[in-house]
């Protein structure tokens, strides 16, 4: 059974911007920057049935290439911080996109995603931090100005059930822009 999720690959020009950002944490585990992305909808554990249907219905969705703008840093946790996260401003495309990638899933079968959707890029899964030292690391880290990229695609990615944070394998990847536009899946393992 794959374990599925879309995302925005960022690119790497900016992975290595957010990558210069690692280290000076206990307890941070820092994903790889080939593995950095802006998850826009996590399945979970699913059969091959269900990814079939999901990457079709992933395929119907047409929206135009988005502007992203990673404007800091921030932690997931509060008390018992569990993430360093990149903060990817809100915008109204990104949650159109993302709110495609919703109902892609639940008319694959998908149960509704009871999360609130905060568009971020993962740096490091935490395990034992205090919240003052990652208060630190953030005080002490901070952005001159924001980090700005185009998407031009999305991409269904598979990953391991083991302890999250890569490596992803990029199952299929479906341009953003107008009608008519090819889809291009890059693998048929699903």
């Amino acid at each position: 059974m794959p374990r599925l999720f879309t995302a925005l690959m960022v690119p790497p020009p900016i992975a290595r911007e957010l990558a210069a950002l690692r280290g000076g944490l206990f307890g941070a585990r820092w994903i790889d920057a080939e593995n950095y992305h802006v998850t826009l909808r996590f399945v979970g554990d699913v059969d091959r049935q269900f990814a079939r249907n999901f990457g079709v219905e992933l395929g119907q969705i047409e929206r135009e290439p988005l502007a992203l703008s990673i404007d800091g840093l921030d932690c997931f946790g509060g008390d018992r911080p569990r993430a360093i996260v990149a903060r990817v401003r809100a915008d109204p495309a990104l949650a159109a996109l993302q709110a495609e990638h919703e109902r892609a899933a639940r008319r694959a079968g998908s149960p509704p995603e009871p999360r609130k959707y905060v568009p971020h890029v993962t740096l490091a899964r935490l395990r034992g931090a205090s919240h003052e030292a990652v208060a630190d690391y953030l005080g002490a880290r901070w952005f001159a100005k924001p980090l700005r990229f185009e998407a031009g695609d999305f991409a269904l990615l598979s990953s391991r059930d083991s302890v999250g944070g890569g490596p992803y394998a990029v199952e299929a990847r479906y341009a953003l822009g107008r009608a008519g536009l090819t889809r291009h899946p890059l693998r048929r393992a699903l």
